[in-house]
């Protein structure tokens, strides 16, 4: 079940009303030292202009979306048109991000190869400066944010799902693909529980990088730097965000994380931002996952 070089790779590009965006990605994806045997690109704004880029390219397929299917639904969707074509691994990208360089999926293979890895994710560094994290990211007791941090070639058990990340299509048997219902904003969380609980092997590769515009801004750090409570930037993805964790928080395997929940987010809105409003909006919201609601606003 482990990620075979020799076998045959897709890449799944998800994108929404981004061309110019996209066509980086694109160029990175499609010209890696390790070969790619599809580029699909799974379009949720149905764009002309995004079927020619993606048309251009030798090795492309398009897969234009009437409905916006989100991020959740598109890599569902682009996933199982890879396993369809034959795919015996997926390399999931984004039209925001690109692969560092060249060799990224070599890379990526190489340490699969030599961790025995059913999934294997690269370091997610900021777009405009790669010297610095994209996201936070723990390595044992603390929350690093800057590739110099980080110690050592390879952390096991730790996922950065969708940005780069590389997964089998024997894998994906266990751990199906990402839920449609979340739309956007925590499908690559759930997505990581279920592979965290499979007893697949997994880690990230910190010889690797993917590149991705700076999302360490929704992440405030409290308690002295000790956890992170997530802030987004406007009120459709807190809605999102809040909601798809209420939903993942109360599946199996994550009482730890619910109970982590409350206390960090219960310090950020009542001791850090001092709004028990915002408090009772975000526990409004968490509940409406709780219970599967998944209406849209």
């Amino acid at each position: 079940m482990p990620l075979d070089p020799r076998g045959r790779t897709a890449a799944v590009i998800v994108t929404h009303n981004r061309a110019k965006l996209l066509r980086n990605s694109l160029n990175q994806v499609a010209h890696q030292s390790h070969p790619v045997e599809w580029v699909i690109v799974v379009d949720n704004g149905a764009q002309d202009e995004v079927r020619d880029l993606v048309e251009g390219l030798g090795n492309g397929v398009y897969l234009p979306s009437r409905t916006n299917l989100g991020g959740a639904g598109g890599f569902a969707y682009g996933f199982l048109h890879a396993l369809a074509l034959g795919a015996d691994a997926i390399w999931c990208a984004d039209d925001d991000g690109r692969p560092a360089d060249e060799g990224v999926l070599a890379e990526l293979y190489r340490v699969a190869e030599t961790h025995g890895l059913d999934e294997v994710s690269p370091v997610v560094a900021n777009l405009d400066d790669p010297s610095k994290l994209a996201f936070p990211m723990r390595q044992g007791l603390r929350w690093k944010r800057e590739t110099s941090e980080l110690e050592g070639n390879f952390l096991p058990s730790y996922a950065s799902l969708f940005n780069g990340a590389l997964i089998s299509a024997q894998a994906m048997e266990i751990i199906g693909v990402p839920d449609y219902r979340l739309f956007i904003r925590g499908d690559e969380v759930e997505y990581h529980r279920r592979l965290s609980r499979s007893g697949l092997k997994y880690g990230t590769a910190l010889t690797a990088f993917y590149l991705h515009p700076d999302g360490s801004g929704e992440f405030h750090p409290i308690m002295g730097g000790r956890a992170h409570a997530q802030w987004p930037d406007n009120d459709t993805k807190r809605y999102f965000t809040y909601r798809n964790r209420g939903y993942i928080i109360n599946q199996q395997g994550m009482r730890a994380m619910k109970l982590q929940e409350v206390v960090r987010f219960g310090w950020f809105f009542l001791l850090d931002r001092k709004s028990p409003r915002e408090f009772f909006n975000w526990l409004k919201l968490l509940r409406m996952g709780a219970r599967e609601d998944f209406r849209r606003p």
